[in-house]
């Protein structure tokens, strides 16, 4: 006899159920117990088709009655012809009870396994295409990573460029005043050369005479002649004074150097002090001989830095306060230490800046001067040295008060 509790395959939700498969659902050995209790041991149950589902065979002669779970009978009762006819029907009552009631049991069990798997397979499709979403995903964000490594490249690239052109900018604003500056010591240098080859002559001179004449009175009118005693003399102030010339234009030059370069990233500790030395020399050779630079420099850490960009902060800032003060104008540059971080902070007492100007002074391009007088980048490019520093730069002005620049730098080392 076959297994009547072997998984049915699923099918349909409104298919006709057989026989077995609407025992299935029932504990057929208790079944068979209640049955042979009230028809006695030789009764068995067959599908429409002769199989024996419940029971064993049995000998003949045999009773056997239909069983229905709707209108046609799926199989029969099979029973000993000596059971009495009225225990039989009712049996075959009770047994068809429990088919039609496992036929509503199977109908909720396949409608329910339908919805399961349909809700899986719904799932399952979701799942896919989450994958494939999760996929796309993936690679748009390995490109937009690719892309953003590249916009960030062409970024720095054009701030190099930018930071280049307005030191450039600067260093051309100061060419003439430096031409002029160096060309003050190396004009007297040049004259001094040439009345030293003036002297050197003498000296030549009074050395010919010095081998060919013995004497010593000749010797002495040939020295008061050529005035060797004023030659010595001022031969000494101007060897001085050509030294001085030379130290001025190197003193020039190295200050120079620190804008000189187009591209200045490295970074190197330094101290800052050197930096806003080297700017206020600098910036002395653009202003009026009637304003003065201050500088009280406090004592500073060293720090780590790109020297170059915050020495074109300092030139910046200075120049843009020479442009707009008047005669007996005064700078001050002062440096100190402030809760943990390095303050520098250059007050002019020019005409101050009006609060409308003062909001867009950070802004590309934005300038009051004339054209061709300025890029309008200055402010720009020194906030943005600054904050790439991890600093920060405030303006605070008042119109015929004038105006004060706070650099804030954090001490990195």
């Amino acid at each position: 006899m076959n297994d009547v509790n072997e998984t049915v395959p699923f099918g349909d939700f409104d298919r006709e159920f057989t026989l077995k498969e609407l025992l299935s659902a029932v504990k057929t050995d208790k079944l068979l117990s209640a049955i042979k209790m009230i028809l006695g041991d030789d009764s068995c149950i067959k599908s429409d088709k002769g199989e024996v589902i419940i029971g064993k065979p049995l000998p003949e002669p045999l009773k056997c009655v239909p069983l229905r779970a709707e209108m046609e009978a799926i199989g029969f009762l099979v029973v000993n012809n000596s059971v009495d006819d009225n225990l039989l029907f009712s049996v075959r009552q009770l047994i068809e009870i429990i088919l039609k009631s496992s036929i509503r049991y199977l109908m909720a069990s396949d409608l329910h396994l339908e919805t399961v798997q349909s809700d899986y397979a719904l799932l399952r499709q979701k799942h896919q295409a989450l994958v494939e979403s999760e996929q796309r995903y993936k690679d748009l964000a390995a490109s937009l990573e690719q892309r953003v490594s590249e916009q960030v490249k062409t970024i720095e690239q054009a701030q190099r460029q930018l930071y280049q052109a307005e030191k450039l900018a600067s260093i051309g604003q100061l060419a003439a005043g430096v031409a002029h500056e160096i060309n003050n010591p190396v004009g007297f240098i040049q004259s001094n050369l040439s009345t030293s080859k003036r002297y050197v002559a003498d000296f030549t001179t009074f050395s010919e005479k010095l081998k060919n004449e013995n004497n010593l009175d000749t010797l002495l009118q040939t020295w008061k002649e050529l005035d060797l005693d004023y030659t010595i003399d001022d031969f000494q102030k101007l060897l001085d004074e050509s030294i001085g010339g030379a130290e001025r234009v190197t003193k020039i030059v190295n200050d120079l150097k620190e804008f000189s370069s187009a591209d200045h990233s490295k970074e190197e500790i330094v101290d800052i002090n050197d930096h806003i030395r080297s700017a206020c020399n600098i910036a002395e050779i653009e202003i009026n001989k009637k304003t003065v630079i201050k500088q009280g420099l406090g004592i500073l850490p060293k720090i780590k830095c790109q020297s170059g960009q915050l020495a074109q902060v300092f030139l910046n800032i200075l120049l843009n306060a020479e442009q707009v003060i008047s005669d007996d104008g005064v700078i001050s540059v002062n440096s100190f230490m402030q809760d943990g971080s390095i303050i520098v902070v250059i007050i002019d007492n020019g005409p101050g800046i009006p609060d409308e100007v003062l909001k867009k002074v950070f802004d590309p391009f934005y300038t009051t001067k004339e054209v061709g007088e300025g890029t309008g980048l200055g402010l720009t490019v020194s906030r943005d040295i600054i904050m790439n520093h991890n600093g920060n730069i405030e303006i605070d002005s008042k119109v015929g008060v004038g105006t004060t620049v706070q650099i804030i730098l954090p001490v990195n080392t």
